[in-house]
């Protein structure tokens, strides 16, 4: 028996001292060989600040944003053009000795501050083009900081799962070896088979995880090609920022600043709507020619509309009631974002603190438990299976430290997309 039992002990011991072992395990797990489709690509893993560079450089929904700011600047332009003369020729009698011509040149006269009113109407839709390129930039920021962070968790997820599967082959294969000797029962042979066949799957899923994660950030970064790997030192736990700092913060979130300039905008609207109301007046001058009397004669005239029938009430109104619509939209915008902000960062707290628990108690009793196992089977005191059970146990535990890793990751991203820029307030970094 005991020339069955050393070769195992010292196969386990081996793989746990190297690939699994650690005083106590705080950090994210330890780098091991990169996963299958990652580890045949010759390129440098991708830096998170790669890929926010790239997805800004070339994102085409940014580029369309930036084409809304030149169109709104184009419109301010047109805002602040004079209206344009007219020249009138009339000729009366087509007999050459009895013809009167007259040629007037008519200017219209805006009043009321229409002019004033459209350009400043036409500057707050530049604004609000511009606050809709920072909602974007923001948003943009955030999916690829998330799927950034997914693609990492996922790298260090096939990586688990091959050395679980390494674990399982070697159980599987000490099983065989021991049922073959007479000492054990081909059930546990069956069951080790099992547990191996479970992990070979978890590696499959794995492995098509990081792929769709790897897709995902190749098309927000628009490089289909050349992003095989990330680089996941990242993996490190963010601390959010103090509760005051996400009170300023909200009011200047990019969504909630672009509600309050469309507010600003449609006022600008109901001005331009009031200044219709006085109306606008055209001056003529010109010169009219007699030819039956052979004199030339001065021609001066004004044009005044009567404001009988429309005087813009109802344009007015819709104006009016826009800005209105637009001041409760803004309100209801930002309770929302408080509200979508509060639970963001209770996220962040909850992950936070599971991966605390995880990094202080769990992870290094797990890795205890698992040691004493190996030392237990070693000596003969506890059978292969329970061997296997504390190691299933630590990888678990791991598993469960980059799930609320990740989970903690997602909540900052979405911190970032609701209140654009960069909220966490730093990393703390775990001690191996």
């Amino acid at each position: 028996m005991c020339r069955f039992i050393v070769p195992i002990a010292l196969s386990i011991t081996a793989f746990a001292s190297g690939a699994l072992a650690q005083g106590s395990w705080g950090a994210p797990p330890p780098a091991m060989e990169q996963a299958g489709s990652t580890a045949s690509s010759s390129a440098a893993p991708l830096t998170l600040a790669a890929a926010v560079q790239l997805a800004l450089d070339n994102n085409p929904e940014l580029s369309s944003a930036r084409r809304e700011i030149e169109a709104t600047e184009g419109a301010r332009v047109q805002a602040g053009a004079f209206p344009n003369p007219t020249m009138n020729v009339e000729v009366e009698d087509l007999r050459r000795d009895t013809r009167t011509t007259t040629v007037l040149l008519s200017q219209p006269l805006e009043l009321g501050g229409k002019r004033g009113a459209r350009i400043e109407a036409a500057e707050r839709a530049i604004d609000v083009a511009r606050a809709q390129l920072d909602a974007k930039q923001a948003d943009l920021r955030a999916s690829v900081t998330a799927a950034f962070f997914a693609t990492a968790i996922s790298q260090e997820r096939v990586r688990l799962a091959e050395a679980s599967l390494e674990l399982a082959r070697t159980g599987s294969s000490a099983a065989g070896k021991r049922v073959t000797a007479g000492k054990i029962s081909p059930v546990e042979e069956t069951r080790a088979k099992v547990a191996e066949a479970n992990v070979r799957l978890e590696l499959v899923q794995a492995r098509g995880e990081l792929q769709t994660n790897l897709q995902q950030l190749r098309a927000l970064t628009t490089r289909q090609a050349g992003i095989d790997a990330v680089n996941g030192d990242v993996l490190s736990i963010p601390n959010s920022a103090p509760q005051e700092t996400l009170e300023e913060r909200i009011m200047n979130a990019p969504s909630l600043r672009q509600a309050r300039l469309e507010v600003r905008r449609y006022g600008a609207l109901s001005e331009v709507e009031r200044a219709k109301r006085i109306p606008d007046i055209t001056v003529s001058a010109g010169a009219k020619r007699d030819q039956e009397i052979g004199r030339n004669q001065a021609v001066i005239g004004i044009s005044v509309p009567l404001p009988i029938f429309d005087t813009n009430r109802g344009n007015i109104t819709e104006a009016l009631r826009r800005q209105d619509k637009a001041e409760d939209d803004a309100r209801a915008l930002e309770l929302r974002l408080r509200a979508d902000v509060g639970a963001a960062r209770q996220r962040l707290l909850t992950a936070s603190a599971e991966v605390e628990a995880l990094q202080k108690e769990i992870l290094p009793g797990a890795q205890s438990a698992f040691d004493a196992a190996t030392k237990g089977f070693e000596l003969g005191k506890f059978s292969y299976l329970d061997a296997l059970d504390a190691q299933r146990t630590l990888l678990q535990a791991r598993s469960q430290y980059l799930r609320s890793l990740a989970e903690a990751h997602k909540s900052v991203t979405d911190l970032d997309r609701l209140l654009g820029g960069t909220v966490a307030n730093g990393v703390t970094a775990s001690t191996p």
